[in-house]
């Protein structure tokens, strides 16, 4: 009985410890967006978005220290997500950012959102007026 119980205790230390792909999965699409590289971004949005919401912390890091041309293309990837929670980024990205490519990508793709009825609608709409608060207290790029 010991030698079973034992067992099925590795057995689960076993599975528990299993590594789950997704991280680096994520990671290696987000660098073809961000890096220079031979690979298109057309597949690597394309398995961004069949991931979805998972990826969404991710991309947010990798924001704060990608190029400008990698930002815009993380703001599709936001896009082809369609995550309403990621209309925070956008906002704080739309207010902050110094480039303004990447400031016009994200108020562009947030008031995409904001004409829709769907529930990104009313986060954009939100994140829309605290954008033009900001610019209107002097507190943005």
């Amino acid at each position: 009985m010991r030698r079973l119980v034992l067992f099925v205790l590795v057995a689960i230390t076993f599975a528990c410890g299993c590594d789950d792909r997704s991280y680096r999965d994520i990671g290696a699409n987000i660098d073809v967006l961000t890096k220079k590289s031979d690979s298109l971004p057309g597949p690597a949005l394309a398995r961004l978005a069949k991931i979805g919401r998972r990826a969404v912390p991710q991309i947010e890091t990798a924001m704060h220290t990608a190029s400008p041309r990698g930002k815009v293309n993380l703001v599709s990837a936001l896009a082809a997500i369609g995550e309403p929670e990621s209309a925070s980024i956008l906002q704080h990205f739309a207010v902050y950012d110094k480039n303004p490519d990447v400031r016009a990508a994200c108020e562009e793709l947030l008031a995409q959102w904001a004409s829709g009825s769907d529930v990104r609608g009313g986060s954009a709409k939100q994140a829309i007026a605290r954008v033009q608060e900001k610019r209107r207290l002097g507190q943005a790029e």
